[in-house]
């Protein structure tokens, strides 16, 4: 199962799930649909990369100059400093560059610059790079002074540090656009930001999954339930499929400010095309002070209380059409508003007697 290897992953520290092109390319699309100036003049910051091959890195130098990019930034994190076994080699890029150095090679993270006036030539080619003085850790002070410089950061962080990485983020805070689970929209350091409209769901990847790259040498070929295909030069690239993974992201697009068309609650109780909704219409939480809207199309527009609705609902969220108002309780802490009957002392939401996942409640604007 794709979640289970996600599982495995978190518990192994294992997080080298590498992003496509393409994914990166539609997702930076939808802001720059939005907002055609959105990098330029900016410095852009790529950590827990892996500048040598990475996408985001190739993404970013190809598109350089038509950004209008003041500098690109790329770090990565050493080699021996993670945690799983590999037997890791230094690329042939490297160790034909004159600043390859055998005794930091493995040690030492490296950082890749392109800078607007210095690079005659804007591409993956152009990159400069040397070794850091540490071993490239993003919660380091080496890279958070780069944090400190950048505009906007974007990146895969590692799936087992997404907490932490966008804590990072928002202690500055910066502009930002990361990759993570859907489940991390109740976490304590994600859920009031969201109600806040600090940051929110991206444009590109809504209700489903995508498939990620693993690098050969460290892939379990005993757990591996992806599927293997041959790049350009004949080599077996490695794609794991994972579910239920999201962009999350403090820039703007215009999907988000689509207002979702609804019917009303009489239309739905007659023609929704939920046969659950159409049988038992619209029932009160036991131990929440709002009703159950198990699908998001099944939103009714002429309903002014609290709703409870799936966390990808936040898919389709524009702000001007609803408030989010908080969700089910979560790692002990009062996520409800209010809404949650404490002396039911079930977190999650009950309707006669059964268990819901996650909720999120809402209501109507205006």
């Amino acid at each position: 199962m794709a979640n289970e290897k996600l599982h495995h992953a978190k518990a192994a520290k294992n997080d080298e799930f590498y992003t496509q092109y393409a994914d990166i390319q539609r997702e930076m699309n939808a802001y720059l649909d939005f907002n055609p100036n959105v990098f330029r003049d900016k410095t852009v910051l790529l950590p827990c990369d892996d500048p040598e091959w990475s996408n985001f890195t190739k993404f970013f130098a190809q598109n350089f100059e038509a950004f209008g990019l003041k500098k690109l930034i790329s770090t990565s994190f050493a080699a021996e400093s993670k945690s799983y076994k590999t037997d890791w080699q230094p690329t042939l890029f490297e160790r034909q560059n004159p600043a390859f150095d055998a005794d930091k090679t493995g040690i030492k993270g490296k950082i890749f610059t392109l800078t607007r006036g210095e690079n005659a030539k804007a591409d993956i080619n152009a990159l400069k790079w040397r070794y850091l003085d540490g071993d490239g850790d993003f919660r380091s002070t080496e890279v958070t002074k780069l944090r400190d410089e950048a505009d906007v950061i974007i990146t895969n962080p590692p799936f087992s540090l997404f907490r932490r990485f966008l804590e990072w983020i928002m202690e500055v805070p910066k502009n930002f656009s990361i990759i993570g689970n859907i489940n991390a929209l109740t976490y304590r350091e994600v859920f009031p930001l969201i109600k806040a409209n600090k940051i929110w769901l991206g444009a590109s990847i809504s209700s489903g999954d995508r498939e990620f790259i693993i690098p050969e040498e460290i892939v379990d070929f005993s757990r591996f339930t992806g599927v293997v295909r041959k790049d350009e030069k004949g080599k077996s690239v490695y794609f794991q499929k994972v579910m239920g993974v999201r962009w999350f992201t403090s820039l703007e697009h215009g999907r988000r400010h689509q207002p979702l068309t609804l019917m009303t609650t009489a239309d739905n109780l007659k023609y929704s095309k939920h046969k659950e909704i159409r049988e038992t219409g619209y029932q009160k939480y036991d131990n929440y002070n709002a009703i159950e809207v198990p699908f998001t199309d099944s939103i009714p527009s002429d309903y002014n209380g609290a709703m409870g609705v799936p966390i990808s609902f936040l898919d389709k969220y524009n702000p001007e059409q609803f408030e989010i108002i908080g969700a089910t309780e979560s790692e002990g802490v009062g996520f409800s508003n209010g809404l949650w009957k404490e002396e039911s002392r079930i977190a999650q939401p009950l309707v006669s007697g059964i268990k819901k996942y996650k909720r999120i409640f809402i209501r109507k604007r205006g």
